[in-house]
């Protein structure tokens, strides 16, 4: 029997809103050098989206995200990037500084579910950093994203992993 797929909920297409917002917040931020609280507040009151080359869709974004859900993962990544990167970067072949940015962002987002927002499964946020990664990323940068967030899923939570597995 082929399994059909139900579409996302509201909530669902909620957080994913939140997580491609705080993706943007992020390269913004690694970019620019300015305070995530800068970024965050540029983005609330829209001011980025002079940057978007899709307006339309950035009002979209921006009216169905979680923005508490946006807010926790801009301000916990940045709060917890040096422990991120610590745990990102053992699974990497290269070096953390060699990353492109947008990888580099979804990585850290992925490794902050992981490891800080346990009520999320961890195929959840594999799934999501995947889905950001075609949306934002190189042509193969998803497989390379699905890689690194697999080997940190096994890391971090290997009871989840190994229970999902049998």
């Amino acid at each position: 029997m082929s399994e059909q797929r139900r579409a996302p909920s509201k909530g669902q297409l909620s957080r994913h809103a939140a997580r491609e917002l705080a993706v943007q917040g992020l390269y913004q931020w690694q970019l620019t050098g300015k305070s995530i609280g800068t970024v965050e507040a540029e983005f609330r009151s829209q001011v980025a989206d002079d940057d978007l080359e899709d307006h339309e869709n950035w009002h979209k974004v921006m009216e169905i995200a979680d923005l508490a859900l946006f807010h926790d993962l801009l301000q916990g990544v940045v709060r917890h990037r040096e422990e991120l990167d610590r745990a990102i970067a053992p699974l990497l072949d290269r070096r953390l500084e060699d990353l492109d940015a947008i990888e580099l962002a979804i990585l850290r987002l992925g490794a902050y579910e992981l490891s800080k927002r346990l009520e999320v499964p961890y195929r959840a946020v594999i799934n999501e950093g995947v889905e950001l990664a075609k949306s934002f990323g190189a042509t193969e940068g998803h497989k390379y994203v699905n890689g690194i967030l697999d080997k940190l899923a096994v890391r971090l939570r290997s009871a989840e992993v190994a229970a999902r597995r049998r």
